[in-house]
């Protein structure tokens, strides 16, 4: 079994598509924990705030594979793929890290560059596993955390 940590995101009826979003992945993966969950405003572009959150999960599934099953859930949640990078997500969820593979395909890279560059992807990261070592950066999730030198997005702790 391998350990993989998801980042989900959501700003079109976001509680609700984040909610059945966790319900699909406890249902294929059993028992998972989760971050504290943020509201954030959109990042990229102009839209409705998104909440984020992250997860971790054991699998039995290659990374493509697990690529396949989070793009099966997300399409169930109608994801529109034909949108900008940027853009409106109904279910947006992503392997951050697997392991502590490091990994560069066409359709897939790990660890998932936005661990470095995007506060609403790092700081549920470090809350949910503040002492995992970044495998390129040799540096924990909290010290990366602590060390973030972007402006750092508003990040409102909220209840799902």
């Amino acid at each position: 079994m391998s350990t993989a940590y998801l980042g989900l995101g959501s700003n079109i009826d976001a509680r609700y598509n984040i909610a059945s979003g966790i319900a699909g992945l406890r249902e294929e993966f059993g028992d998972l924990e989760l971050s504290t969950i943020y509201q954030t405003p959109a990042y990229g572009f102009e839209g409705d705030d998104f909440i984020n959150l992250a997860a971790r999960i054991e699998t039995d599934k290659s990374p493509l594979a697990l690529k396949d099953f989070l793009h099966a859930l997300e399409d169930r949640h109608q994801r529109n793929r034909s949108a900008p990078k940027f853009s409106d997500r109904t279910l947006d969820i992503d392997i951050l890290m697997y392991d502590d593979l490091y990994l560069v395909t066409p359709s897939l890279s790990l660890p998932r560059g936005e661990i470095l560059t995007a506060a609403h992807v790092l700081k549920p990261l470090a809350d949910l596993a503040p002492d995992l070592v970044h495998p390129v950066q040799r540096q924990t999730m909290a010290e990366l955390w602590d060390a973030f030198a972007k402006e750092p997005e508003k990040l409102k702790r909220i209840e799902l």
